[in-house]
């Protein structure tokens, strides 16, 4: 076993933990902090739920008490990291990112991974009865998950501007009338400023266009 897999191990089984748990390590989540591109992050992500799939695999092969739960708590980890992988996924095409190469490496990691829940689950472990809930879950986050990372990403881009604006529908449907229309009144200046940004000019500073000047009296 990896000094790594061993640390995911060790954390997961503290009372700490299982107090309160956070589906990545400290040093994951550092990892994703520092990757802006969302290709980097999806392939991060790919990355952390290949390791607790293969540490309950390691799990698996070896009686141990209270491996159960152990392998419970690592499924329900990876089922919120393919739950972070759409995302990541979905932010990128929100904001008209090229994701290509991280979908492609989330589409081969999670194929991968999908054959190795199966296996699992085919085998019918003898503590099976302990995290059954989290091996289903883990198998239909991630068939889900592949499903929607093997569409077009144009369609999936659309799909995402459309849950957007409906979702924002029905925020602004709770608002007051006063707050609604200051709302829209902010959004229409960031509007224009950032159209004054993009604006190209090649005038220098302090210069204007002749049908901008006085005219001679």
């Amino acid at each position: 076993m990896t000094g790594a897999l061993l640390a995911l191990l060790l954390a997961a089984a503290t009372p700490a933990a299982q107090a309160q748990r956070d589906f990545l390590t400290t040093e994951e989540a550092d990892l994703v902090r520092l990757a802006q591109d969302p290709n980097d992050r999806l392939k991060l992500y790919v990355g952390f739920a290949r390791q607790r799939l293969e540490l309950v695999r390691q799990l698996l092969a070896q009686e141990k008490p209270g491996r159960g739960r152990m392998v419970h708590d690592l499924l329900d980890d990876y089922t919120k990291i393919i739950e972070a992988i759409d995302a990541v996924a979905d932010d990128g095409l929100r904001r008209k990112l090229e994701i290509d190469v991280g979908i492609q490496a989330v589409v081969a990691g999670e194929k991968e991974m999908l054959a190795a829940l199966e296996k699992i689950a085919a085998g019918r472990p003898k503590d099976l009865a302990s995290y059954e809930f989290a091996l289903t879950q883990a198998l239909d986050t991630t068939q889900d998950s592949l499903e929607l990372s093997q569409e077009d990403l144009g369609e999936r881009s659309e799909q995402v501007a459309e849950r957007e604006q409906l979702e924002r529908q029905q925020r602004e449907a709770l608002m007051q009338p006063k707050d609604l229309e200051e709302k829209r009144a902010a959004e229409k200046k960031a509007a224009e400023e950032q159209q004054k940004k993009k604006a190209p000019t090649l005038l220098r500073k302090g210069e204007t266009l002749k049908k901008d000047l006085p005219k001679k009296k």
